[in-house]
């Protein structure tokens, strides 16, 4: 297994939080991390991300939600050859909220396909203080 996390309280409610993660038409405007994203995020529906790491290649995913609390993103190859699961998890910290982002891939390719992953903890972070930026700014 591989795994990225990030972590960040967020000074704004975890409605607004909320609002910004699952809005991916606006990714791009607060500096996600995201080139692109093709869908809308809704439970049980597939989006295709295209992010500033892998320029010009698209991460089919599908989204699972518990709505004001936690989304997934799945995504992968047939058979679980390479699995990737993206978990974003918002809680209530007295008036602000606690965001944590967590992928973990596994897969009998983990160890070939590794060493051509890029660093994903950048990114990670980038996502979570744009995240915070845009959530504090309109909460």
């Amino acid at each position: 297994m591989k795994a990225y996390k990030v972590d960040a309280m967020i000074d704004a409610p975890p409605s607004r939080v909320w609002q910004v993660l699952t809005d991916g038409s606006r990714y791009t405007a607060w500096d996600s991390g995201v080139q692109r994203l093709e869908g809308t995020i809704t439970g049980g529906q597939k989006i295709k991300v295209f992010s500033e790491v892998s320029p010009g290649r698209a991460f089919p995913v599908k989204v699972d939600l518990q709505p004001e609390s936690k989304m997934t993103w799945t995504g992968g190859m047939p058979l679980r050859l390479f699995k990737g699961v993206r978990t974003f998890t918002i809680t209530p910290v007295g008036a602000g909220t606690r965001f944590q982002m967590r992928e973990e891939f596994t897969g009998p390719l983990l160890a070939m396909i590794r060493k051509s992953m890029p660093d994903l903890q950048p990114s990670f972070d980038k996502f979570a203080a744009g995240l915070k930026a845009e959530s504090e700014r309109s909460s």
